[in-house]
């Protein structure tokens, strides 16, 4: 046991490379995964385009959708990042002069309610007071790390460079080829499970694909209409605030209000008018989203409660943080697609028993 011991805490040099090469495909491997989901029906839908007596196949069908899927990034790269850079800059640059806002907003309210005994005892001057350099000192920390650390820059760009190099290679072959993996996996599979495996697998893809596709089209509405909501009413910032809203979308219910925080902080600083405003602007987008989009586009396919998902987000929060709550809706619904399929097998079985008795 003890040999045991020493050598596997002397041979850790063997495992390290595959570590690395392990976490270095992690992030290209899960964006390819997620893109194949969201652009697998779009393959199938243009499959089925048959013009005269031309048939679109498989190949064909991944190259129009690459066509079109850089056409949009090379869009988004000449357009819409540098407006996202200038906004997030603007914000930053302008964060102390918030900062010292608030302080003197804070300053006038004190000033109004000191005379009260209670409130002297509270001593809010003192939390402002930290409060304020601890924010302060976090901004110029953050700031300093960007600037300095050119060895966390050079990691950056390194591993975006190796990201966007690997995952159109790997998605490309995931929708030209993808559909071979459950024929391929069917063969290994012994004869009598093999058919049931083939369908559960199917049935577990295109409920990841649904619901993939689903938060893709409910988070860019939201991201859409929130910005245009917030450019109508004058609203600072309000291509990244609108990004921001659409992001947060991906966690149910609570994301909402994750991205409506920053919009009514901001809002606050320029007018009591404009703080309700932006409240009304969220609700109406919400409503649009929570009534006619998520139930039509996500309800539909998933089949979960409310309570359901309240419930989930708060056990994968507390065991994985910000990834359990992204990530626990949809590892329940394919769960939900097994335990459903072993059910009704169990059911057919059970009744063809009854009827050979």
């Amino acid at each position: 046991m003890a040999t045991t011991v020493w050598v596997c805490t002397n041979i850790g040099f063997i495992f390290e490379p595959i570590g690395t090469f392990i976490s270095t495909l992690f992030t290209p491997v899960i964006i390819s995964g997620f893109l194949y989901y969201l652009f697998r029906p779009l393959v199938n839908i243009l499959m089925k385009v048959k013009i005269n007596k031309f048939k679109v196949n498989r190949t064909l069908a991944v190259v129009i959708i690459f066509i079109l899927l850089g056409t949009l990034v090379a869009l988004g790269l000449i357009f819409l990042i540098p407006l996202l850079a200038s906004q997030i800059g603007q914000l930053i640059a302008k964060t102390p002069t918030y900062l010292a806002k608030l302080q003197e907003l804070f300053n006038q309210y004190y000033n109004q309610f000191s005379r009260y005994e209670w409130v002297k005892q509270l001593k809010f001057e003192n939390y402002a007071d930290k409060f304020g350099k601890t924010v302060e000192e976090s901004l110029q920390g953050f700031m300093g790390n960007v600037t300095t650390s050119l060895g966390t820059v050079i990691g950056t760009i390194t591993s975006i460079t190796v990201t966007a190099i690997t995952v159109p290679f790997m998605l490309f072959y995931m929708l030209k080829d993808g559909h071979r993996l459950i024929p391929n996996i069917k063969k290994i599979l012994p004869a009598r499970s093999a058919d049931k495996t083939e369908v559960l697998l199917g049935k577990m893809g295109d409920t990841i694909s649904k619901y993939i596709g689903g938060q893709a089209i409910e988070c860019s509405f939201v991201a859409t209409f929130t910005f245009l909501g917030y450019w109508a009413i004058g609203m600072p910032y309000a291509f990244l605030l609108g990004v921001l809203a659409g992001i947060t979308n991906i966690i149910p219910y609570i994301g909402p209000y994750i991205g409506l925080l920053p919009a009514l902080i901001l809002a606050l600083f320029v007018s009591p008018k404009m703080f309700f405003t932006v409240i009304v602007v969220c609700v109406i987008v919400q409503q649009v989203d929570g009534n006619l989009i998520y139930p039509n586009v996500i309800g539909k396919s998933l089949d979960i409660h409310p309570l359901t998902i309240i419930i989930l987000l708060l056990v994968a929060g507390n065991i994985a943080g910000l990834t359990g709550m992204i990530l626990g809706i949809p590892a329940y619904a394919v769960l939900k697609v097994m335990i459903k399929y072993f059910i009704d097998i169990y059911r057919l079985k059970n009744d063809s028993e009854h009827i050979e008795k």
